[in-house]
C-alpha cells in the first residue's frame, strides 16, 4: 500500500498551492489559438508549454484521455510524457477518462491507470458509474492499494445528463444522490480526506432536483441547508470526499458558483479551469498568471 492516500496528498497539494485543477486538453481549437498544427507535434507543443509552465504551482493537472488517444499510439506516448512530466513537477495528475465497465475490463482499466508498474499510471481518474457504483469495484480496491483515487460522475452540466441522474429511484433518491451515498460509503474508514471524490458539473445550478413527493423530504434526508427552507437538493453532508468542479471559466462557471453548487461541501471543492486558462498561451508568464488569477478567486471564494 502507498505511503500516504490520494486525500491526503491532496489537501496538502491544495492548502500549498491553491486549490485549483487546469485540464490540458489539446483539442482543434486551442491548437490553432496558438499558431499550431492540428496533429501530434502540435499537441505536444502544447501539452509541454502548459506543463512546463504550471506543473510546479498547480495543485493538479487534468489530461483529457480522448485528445491523446485520436492521435494512435503518438499520441498515447505523449500522454505518458505529459503525466510523467507533470508528476515530476510536483503536480497531481488527474486523467480525465470516464471509463466504466464491469468484471476483468474495468480492473483492467485500473491496472492501466492506477497500478504505479503502468507506464499510464496516475494519481487519479475520472469514471462512469452508469454501470451501477458496484461494477467500479476493481478501481476503489486499486486506488486503495495503491494510495489513488477515483473521482465518479455524479451530476454533470450537459442537458442530456439529467434524464438519468435526476430520475427518480422507487425509493425517492434521484440516480446522482445514490451515487452521492455509495461514494460517502467508501469513505466512510478514512483517516482526514477520503480518496474517492465526486464530479459535480459548475453550471449544475444548485444541485436541485425535481420536488420530493410531500412527506418524504425527511424520510430520505435529502433538505440541504444551503439553500432556503422548503426545497430540495442533493446531500452531500458527510461526503469527506474531493469534489472535481468541472466547467469553470470559459464554460460559464464562476468562482461565486461554488458554494452555490455544493454548499457546505464547497470546501471539498477542486474547481477546474481549461480553455479559459490555456488561451492565455502559448507565453508561459501570461500561463502562470491566468492560473494564478484563477487559484486566488477561488481561494476566496471557498474561504467566503
Amino acid at each position: 500500500m502507498a505511503e500516504k492516500s490520494f486525500g491526503a496528498r491532496c489537501v496538502e497539494a491544495l492548502e500549498r498551492r491553491g486549490p485549483l485543477c487546469v485540464g490540458i486538453d489539446p483539442h482543434d481549437d486551442s491548437l490553432r489559438e496558438w499558431g499550431l498544427s492540428v496533429d501530434v507535434a502540435g499537441a505536444e507543443r502544447f501539452c509541454m508549454t502548459l506543463v512546463e509552465a504550471l506543473a510546479d504551482e498547480v495543485a493538479v493537472l487534468k489530461p483529457q484521455s480522448a485528445f491523446f488517444e485520436r492521435f494512435g499510439s503518438a499520441g498515447i506516448a505523449l500522454l505518458e510524457r505529459v503525466v510523467q512530466a507533470a508528476r515530476q513537477a510536483g503536480a497531481l495528475v488527474l486523467l480525465d477518462v470516464k471509463r466504466g465497465d464491469i468484471g476483468s475490463t474495468v480492473r483492467a482499466y485500473a491496472q492501466a491507470y492506477l497500478d504505479p508498474s503502468s507506464p499510464l499510471a496516475v494519481d487519479a481518474v475520472t469514471v462512469s458509474p452508469f454501470l451501477g457504483v458496484g461494477s467500479l469495484r476493481p478501481m476503489f480496491e486499486m486506488a486503495e492499494e495503491h494510495g489513488g483515487g477515483v473521482f465518479v460522475l455524479a451530476l454533470t452540466s450537459n442537458a442530456e445528463g439529467i434524464t438519468v441522474q435526476r430520475a427518480r429511484r422507487k425509493d425517492g433518491r434521484t440516480v446522482a444522490q445514490s451515487i452521492i451515498d455509495e461514494v460517502r460509503t467508501l469513505n466512510e474508514e478514512a483517516t482526514g480526506l477520503g480518496s474517492m471524490g465526486l464530479v459535480i458539473g459548475a453550471t449544475v445550478g444548485d444541485c436541485r432536483s425535481q420536488s420530493m413527493p410531500p412527506g418524504r423530504q425527511k424520510t430520505y434526508g435529502i433538505t440541504h441547508t444551503g439553500i432556503s427552507s422548503g426545497e430540495t437538493a442533493h446531500d452531500l453532508s458527510g461526503l469527506n470526499g474531493p469534489i472535481l468542479v468541472p466547467g469553470m471559466g470559459a464554460q460559464g462557471g464562476k468562482p461565486s458558483d461554488l458554494r452555490r453548487v455544493l454548499g457546505s461541501a464547497t470546501k471539498y471543492a477542486i474547481p477546474s479551469y481549461s480553455r479559459e486558462i490555456a488561451s492565455q498561451g502559448p507565453s508561459v508568464t501570461a500561463l502562470r498568471a491566468a492560473a494564478t488569477t484563477a487559484v486566488e478567486a477561488c481561494r476566496e471564494a471557498i474561504r467566503a
